[in-house]
């Protein structure tokens, strides 16, 4: 009995080691897997020190505000960014190259509007360089922005924008204009959202989109927040991504 005691003991003192050691790489492998999952969600907002905001439209529907939406914007010295659908450059191509000679950016939202995430690798390349290369037949700038429909997007897309040279964009600030909020309403979600680096979602083309623009721009003007394009307002190298979709510089 006290052989087998001892015997007990030493194996209990040999297979601690091993444990331990097995917890280490468990968590080392844990961490890698988190920073690689981390590394495949699109960029929701910035860290920075700057307050600087970015507005963005989805252009997918129709061009009936968009004249009143680039008044507001020029009135309050707002450099936006639209995501354009080719489908919606095919029909109103002036009013886009309109937008870009107004200073503000151009970016792709895919070529027909698809949910990507049920497209193969070589559909899903073929829905951004359809749109770029209308985009680029208009301003003479290729885009390297991307932004997916609905904002449907898997690991797939994610990697696939990387591959391409493309930074997949999505928002942190959702102004659901597209439900038929009122102005109001509008302009209190955005508001309250609204911190430094923030990328805003709204809709050219939702009901009340136009009427709350001036409300929306000029409550965050107050509030000391510069409006960027989101080109400007992310970093294009020496960064990383983590779990909430803020891209942070190294």
């Amino acid at each position: 009995m006290k052989l087998w005691f001892i015997d007990k003991k030493s194996v209990i003192c040999l297979f601690i080691p091993m444990i331990m050691l097995a917890i280490v790489y468990i968590g080392k492998f844990v961490s890698v897997q988190t920073a690689a999952s981390a590394e495949n969600i699109p960029i929701y907002n910035v860290k920075t020190d700057k307050k600087q905001v970015a507005i963005t439209f989805d252009s997918a529907w129709d061009d009936s505000d968009l004249a009143d939406i680039l008044e507001t914007l020029n009135k309050y010295e707002c450099k936006a960014t639209f995501f354009v659908v080719g489908d919606f450059v095919n029909k109103y191509a002036k009013q886009v190259e309109n937008m870009h000679k107004n200073g503000h950016e151009i970016a792709n939202h895919s070529d027909t509007h698809p949910h990507m995430n049920s497209l193969s690798r070589e559909k899903m390349i073929a829905q951004m360089d359809g749109c770029d290369e209308k985009i680029k037949n208009l301003t003479g700038q290729k885009e390297v922005l991307f932004r997916a429909p609905y904002g449907e997007y898997n690991n797939l897309l994610v990697q696939t924008c990387k591959d391409t040279g493309r930074f997949c964009i999505q928002w942190d600030c959702d102004s659901l204009d597209w439900k038929g909020l009122t102005p109001d309403e509008i302009t209190k979600r955005v508001v309250e959202r609204a911190k430094n680096g923030s990328i805003v979602l709204l809709h050219n083309g939702a009901k009340h989109t136009a009427e709350a623009l001036p409300m929306l721009l000029c409550e965050l003007k107050n509030q000391g927040y510069e409006f960027v394009t989101v080109s400007k307002l992310i970093y294009k190298d020496n960064y990383y991504i983590d779990h909430t979709g803020m891209q942070i510089p190294k």
